[in-house]
């Protein structure tokens, strides 16, 4: 039997870090074929090295989304990230693109013709999650870690503070008793920073947004409070490591506090279940929650290549559910469409609404106005509710 007292970290990665680069170009460029047609397809792989970045992919979209518009959105990426370094800067850094039309085996298996409807892009297991110790219904460390980046570059962006970097990582560990977050037992933020600026400098740089993002009396002792704890981080970025679409894939789900499929996200268009069916997975965690039917819940969606309808779900909600799990799954499946169309169409996934999921987490966000992260609506738990009774 499990513990329910430990420990649990999650940790965080900044828009600047070298695959968080990558990701955010991938979507970015996702975002331009959605732009000018919701129907396009694209896979498309980034890596990013010292003063270089490559593209790589199959996608079907309108031509004007040519090699040179997509240096044109990667260069943009990197700009508004604010690399302007002499090892990675947005206006001399090499892009070679090798991005090509989308495989005509794959589509057929993909696209709706005649009576088959739209069939999964790939095989796969998706997971979604859903917890009630945060209002996001997230888990706290993988929250407050997102948090801390998240401020961290806006003060940067503001100029408020100027000395950090764009490269940075953060890491929040949890004490918990009886399964329940009870304090922060240590806090890891390692920033790029300026040169000629101080570790003690940065130490105290850092605190304040350590501080407001964690709860009142839950900052951890001084000795477990670690700031750049390998010295200076002037060199960051690509210059320092190399980056590659997908590289994240915890950081952008659930920090380790649930199950992952093992597909990445970033790059990929709503036919890729990699992607849709983990945005569905966590909507329907999310609403089982919300509608007070657990206070935990794990969703496993599964699907084969050019299948419309998944082959499996299975409902976990921990010994926390006041129903039974079984009957959930059919209520879940009855209360929506779990094929890609059907997910793609109850999401609105089909919008160029991905690049701003490429960074500080794709789950825990607000649902916005033009339909981005459209999975964090509660929407559905009445539904479910209702079909209970």
């Amino acid at each position: 039997m499990a513990s329910s007292s430990y420990l649990f970290t999650s940790e965080s990665v900044s828009e600047g870090h070298p695959d968080k680069i990558c990701d955010q170009v991938s979507d970015a460029i996702v975002d331009a074929f959605f732009a000018e047609d919701p129907y396009s397809r694209v896979a498309l792989e980034t890596l990013a090295t010292t003063n270089r970045i490559v593209l790589a992919g199959e996608v079907r979209g309108p031509a004007s989304i040519d090699a040179e518009r997509m240096e044109d959105i990667a260069r943009g990426v990197v700009k508004r990230i604010g690399y302007e370094q002499e090892g990675f800067h947005w206006k001399s850094l090499d892009v070679s693109c090798h991005v090509h039309e989308q495989s005509a085996h794959i589509a057929q298996g993909v696209d709706a013709s005649g009576n088959k409807d739209e069939g999964a892009g790939d095989q796969g297991i998706m997971f979604g999650f859903a917890v009630n110790e945060t209002p996001e219904l997230m888990p706290a460390p993988l929250l407050y870690a997102h948090k801390i980046l998240k401020n961290m570059a806006a003060a940067r962006h503001s100029g408020a503070a100027s000395q950090f970097g764009p490269d940075a990582k953060s890491q929040v560990t949890l004490k918990y008793e009886n399964g329940k977050p009870i304090g922060v037992s240590a806090v890891v933020v390692s920033t790029q920073h300026a040169e000629n600026v101080s570790q003690q400098c940065i130490r105290d740089l850092v605190r304040p947004f350590v501080e407001d993002v964690l709860p009142k009396g839950w900052m951890p002792p001084e000795d477990e409070f670690y700031v750049n704890p390998t010295g200076a981080f002037v060199i960051g970025g690509p210059d320092g490591d190399a980056g590659l679409t997908g590289r994240k894939i915890i950081v952008d789900t659930y920090g380790g506090a649930a199950p992952h499929g093992g597909g990445a996200f970033s790059g990929k268009d709503p036919t890729k279940v990699d992607r849709s069916a983990a945005y569905a997975a966590r909507y329907l965690a999310k609403n089982v929650v919300a509608a007070g039917l657990a206070e935990k819940c794990v969703i496993q969606l599964s699907y084969a290549i050019g299948v419309s309808k998944p082959l499996s779900i299975f409902v976990d909600t921990y010994g926390t559910g006041t129903v039974d799990e079984d009957r959930l799954g059919a209520v879940l499946q009855k209360v929506m469409n779990l094929s890609p169309r059907g997910i793609r169409e109850h999401l609105g996934l089909n919008k160029p609404i991905y690049e701003r999921t490429a960074a500080y987490g794709h789950f825990g966000r607000e649902p916005e106005a033009d339909g981005g992260f459209s999975w964090e609506r509660t929407d559905l738990a009445e539904a479910i509710r209702a079909e209970l009774t």
